[in-house]
């Protein structure tokens, strides 16, 4: 299964942040339109991914909820029908609930960044460390906080669970 390391964090000035981001990644970084909606599971997360044109991915994914940086094992599989799926899933699972959101996605080197506007949540940033076979969790936690310190991300702003668990208010804010 694959893994990465994670981070989430507020943001307060988004010009700033989306600024740092281009000369961190030397790109304008690719806009994205989002709609993930989660299923209800007995562990982990599971949820569609609907980039709103006719792409979609499933993506299950276990991660602690803490602060700072932290692992996660995750599985994607691509769909060419996000609508039927989630039918299907809807009737099988239930719908936990939806995010909407516009996604800013920044390469630098092996890190995804994602400065995201969440709609009824606000605007965050989130890392996203891919490891390789060989790197341990502390080698994505290293380049995490590395990255931490170029952003200005401070240990306040952190969040520990997923935009799901903001919007239904089980996590901080």
């Amino acid at each position: 299964m694959p893994r990465n390391v994670e981070i989430k964090a507020k943001i307060f000035n988004w010009e700033q942040t989306l600024q740092v981001c281009q000369e961190l990644s030397k790109s304008n970084g690719e806009k994205i339109s989002q709609r993930d909606i989660f299923f209800n599971t007995p562990q982990g997360r599971l949820k569609l991914r609907d980039f709103q044109d006719g792409r979609g991915q499933l993506i299950y994914y276990e991660r602690p909820d803490m602060l700072g940086p932290k692992l996660s094992n995750y599985a994607i599989s691509n769909t060419a029908d996000p609508a039927g799926l989630e039918d299907v899933l809807t009737q099988a699972l239930g719908v936990r609930g939806k995010v909407v959101k516009e996604r800013f996605l920044f390469l630098v080197g092996q890190t995804r960044i994602h400065l995201d506007r969440v709609q009824d949540l606000g605007e965050f940033i989130e890392l996203e460390v891919v490891l390789t076979d060989s790197q341990t969790s502390q080698d994505g936690d290293l380049i995490a906080q590395q990255l931490m310190n170029s952003l200005g991300i401070s240990q306040e702003n952190l969040l520990t669970g997923a935009y799901m668990d903001l919007l239904q208010g089980s996590k901080n804010p």
